[in-house]
């Protein structure tokens, strides 16, 4: 953006915004005056329409955020817009523009038309190692970036991996940066939030943690991407966060045995409870699973996709949860009993084989991973430090270190 960010003049002031743009799509009522039509993603307090810049035709989307439903909340506004205005990576949605009302806020986005990365995934009819191994890397690439200008996103998940276009070789674009914080911030570093089934341990348990959390949440969506399913879930919520806090996951057989020594350790090395273990993103670009030719080009879409569509389905996996409920049930759960003693990075699942899994554990889990439901992977987590959701999660934590 080419204008002067003093003074708040980076915001274009406007008495109403289809006087510049022609509202095509939008889905309900919308606070702004618009027509009806079709929405295309919604946030925690705005709508997020299609609109056509009359001046030039370009097509936008239009994040429209109410004045009103600010309140309390403009310094998480203000910090996705520092976040945005800062960035500019040609895998990164990027924020075009700004426009203010009397009543509204407008975020001037990219379009990116593309799809969610699952649901493309799941349509393709052949898809390989390789291509996993390419769609990370561009992750990767655009965290790398983030990371460099001390961004942390906080967030990262599949949900929030779109294709550009409908093009079969079109790039993958990151979207959503409502939670990244500057890693300069003050707070950046303690506050728990993100989404449970890819947040790093160290976030579950409230400990100050780095730009590491984005390396932990890439691994756990390249695991995805190689079986279709996540490496934890529980129906309940407290023995989720337990597998978490202590990185218990697997490489099961047989949904693993096709997929190549070097992508697991490429995970396994992401994965490492100890953030300070945990590859960078730059490390991880020269792991040879990334950079060499070691990803295998055999087709597994059939076993990916099957596992996708069980365990991803949107009915399931974008269902909300209130994270406050979800707490004060936790304090009610004796967890001393709940929560066994944690296995140190040695007893982590072996890069070269999907760990034996013993009688007792398979009577204990009469369904496999791949069959149970999933775990709620699009429930947003926000809370304060002092909270007493970090008093439970802290008491997690502790017993999975005993």
């Amino acid at each position: 953006m080419a204008r002067d960010a003093a003074n708040g003049s980076w915001k274009r002031q406007v008495d109403d915004i289809q006087e510049v743009f022609h509202f095509k799509d939008v889905l309900g009522t919308c606070t702004c005056r618009t027509t009806p039509g079709s929405q295309l993603t919604t946030g925690a307090f705005s709508e997020v329409v299609l609109g056509e810049e009359k001046a030039t035709g370009r097509m936008f989307a239009i994040k429209c955020i109410p004045k009103k439903a600010l309140r309390g909340k403009e310094s998480s506004i203000e910090n996705e817009i520092a976040v945005l205005r800062k960035i500019k990576h040609e895998n990164i949605v990027a924020l075009e523009d700004i426009y203010e009302s009397s009543s509204h806020l407008y975020l001037i986005m990219e379009l990116v038309s593309g799809g969610e990365l699952f649901d493309r995934i799941v349509e393709r009819g052949f898809y390989t190692e390789q291509d996993a191994s390419t769609l990370i890397k561009q992750v990767l690439n655009a965290v790398n970036y983030l990371h460099t200008l001390g961004i942390v996103h906080r967030d990262l998940k599949p949900e929030n991996l779109l294709y550009f276009s409908a093009q079969d070789e079109s790039k993958i674009m990151i979207s959503d940066f409502g939670l990244s914080k500057m890693e300069a911030s003050d707070d950046v570093m303690s506050t728990a939030c993100g989404t449970p089934g890819y947040v790093a341990p160290e976030v579950l348990a409230q400990k100050p943690y780095s730009k590491a959390v984005d390396c932990w949440s890439i691994g756990v969506i390249a695991y995805i991407l190689l079986c279709g399913y996540p490496p934890f879930y529980d129906e309940n919520d407290t023995k989720l966060f337990e597998q978490i806090v202590k990185a218990d996951y697997e490489f099961d057989a047989p949904y693993w045995d096709d997929i190549s020594d070097s992508a697991k350790d490429f995970i396994s090395s992401l994965m490492q409870r100890d953030p300070e273990k945990r590859l960078t993103c730059d490390e991880a670009l020269r792991h040879p699973w990334i950079a060499g030719d070691t990803a295998l080009c055999k087709n597994i879409h059939e076993s990916v996709s099957r596992q996708m569509k069980k365990n991803f389905a949107k009915s399931k996996w974008r269902q909300a949860f209130n994270a406050t409920a979800v707490v004060r049930h936790m304090r009610r759960l004796h967890l001393s009993g709940a929560v066994g003693s944690c296995a140190d990075d040695s007893q982590r699942p072996s890069p070269k084989s999907a760990p034996a899994k013993s009688q007792a554990a398979d009577k204990e889990r009469e369904l496999p991973r791949h069959l149970t439901p999933p775990c709620p992977t699009r429930a947003f987590i926000h809370y304060p430090s002092t909270s007493e959701g970090g008093e439970v999660l802290d008491e997690i934590l502790q017993h999975s270190t005993r």
